[in-house]
């Protein structure tokens, strides 16, 4: 029997030619090359107000993060790629987890979509240091929320010059950064996955 797990791809920025979607679609294809169940989206499809808690008590979680939060809650893996906005987690992308982490319950059964997931990161610059120090703090946040974020990350310097007419990635190094990430990603949601192949 062959474990195929599930993994949620996306970006933290919904901007055209973003350097970090580029990132994702890296990783979808290097994904499911190995084996993985990828469902991609883009962020722009789940608008959301600006977290508030007031809002919260008014009108509960909004219907697009508990629709995020089921879509978590039926994979075994995320692999996010980010942008770094002043050195640290770019808006969209953080008060995305912020409500996801606020998501309870759905249809009247406790849920926690964070909590236990296994993730998987990237991030991406136009500069030299490729959004090395977002990527950090992303890890934290998402310790934070209970989530097993594997040691292995893919950084992607230069955005401008890193892809190919392809889409895929033009340095080696990179090459291969990505495919011991989604390799580590595999094999960490394989481990908590009961998703068998029929």
């Amino acid at each position: 029997m062959i474990v195929i797990p599930r993994i949620l791809v996306f970006a933290g920025s919904v901007r055209t030619g973003a350097f970090s979607g580029r990132t994702a679609d890296v990783a979808q294809m290097e994904l499911a090359m190995q084996g993985a169940e990828v469902t991609r989206i883009s962020l722009a499809d789940y608008p959301l107000p600006i977290m508030d808690e007031d809002l919260e008590k008014e009108k509960g979680v909004p219907e697009n993060a508990q629709r995020l939060g089921r879509l978590i809650g039926s994979h075994d893996g995320l692999l996010i790629a980010t942008p770094e906005y002043n050195g640290s987690i770019p808006p969209l992308l953080k008060n995305t987890i912020d409500w996801v982490s606020r998501v309870r319950k759905d249809g009247g059964r406790p849920v926690r979509p964070l909590a236990g997931k296994v993730a998987g990161l990237c991030s991406s610059s136009s500069g030299k240091f490729a959004g090395i120090r977002c990527i950090n703090h992303l890890r934290a946040v998402l310790v934070r929320c209970q989530t097993e974020v594997v040691t292995p990350e893919c950084s992607v310097q230069e955005g401008g010059n890193a892809f190919d007419e392809g889409g895929h990635f033009r340095d080696e190094r990179l090459r291969q950064s990505m495919e011991h990430l989604c390799r580590t990603l595999i094999e960490t949601s394989r481990l908590l996955s009961t998703r068998i192949e029929p």
